[in-house]
């Protein structure tokens, strides 16, 4: 019996293909590897570095009446911020903001995108001949209380945002408020 069965398969002609030649080249094929070949497991990625850029952005600590603690640098009176530097602001209060007094932020490299100007303990206006020089030289200016413009600077350079500050102190009674623990 088992004679015949093994006669039976022999005997027995081949199956018509199910598909056309055609249609093999289409189908998917089941001999692709997994893992990687010996060629590809001694191939290194290469990076060359082509500027170092600072690794610590600017970061404003906490602000007082008197000034402004920045990565733990302690600046008296108004002043600017620049990406990777602080510069004294020679402005007293939001009445001495001038067109002249934002042009460093317009001759810096990379351009600053945006420039948060904190105007001491309230929100102040502007001049709109200042605000329209900068919107000409194509930066955005946010205008707020020095309190919220503190936050505000920190936050878009989190992001990696390419942001200036000026900055007034508030007057009132702040004798040190330190913004990591305002946010919490």
């Amino acid at each position: 019996m088992v004679v015949a069965f093994v006669l039976r398969g022999l005997c027995r002609a081949p199956a018509a293909p199910r598909w056309s030649p055609a249609e093999l080249l289409r189908a998917p094929r089941r001999g692709h590897r997994l893992t990687p070949a010996d060629d590809e497991l001694y191939q290194r990625t290469r990076i060359s570095l082509l500027q170092r850029e600072s690794p610590q952005s600017m970061y404003i600590d906490s602000y007082s009446s008197r000034g402004f603690m920045v990565n733990g640098n302690r600046v008296l009176g108004p002043c600017a911020l620049l990406p990777h530097s602080v510069v004294q602001w020679n402005v007293g209060t939001h009445l001495d903001i001038t067109e002249e007094s934002f042009s460093l932020f317009w001759l810096l490299e990379p351009r600053i995108e945006i420039v948060v100007v904190g105007t001491g303990d309230r929100t102040q206006r502007l001049q709109p001949q200042v605000l329209q020089a900068l919107r000409r030289r194509g930066i955005a200016a946010e205008v707020q209380d020095t309190p919220n413009a503190c936050a505000t600077f920190n936050f878009l350079c989190h992001e990696g945002r390419v942001t200036g500050a000026a900055l007034i102190p508030p007057s009132g009674g702040t004798v040190l408020t330190s913004l990591a623990r305002a946010a919490e």
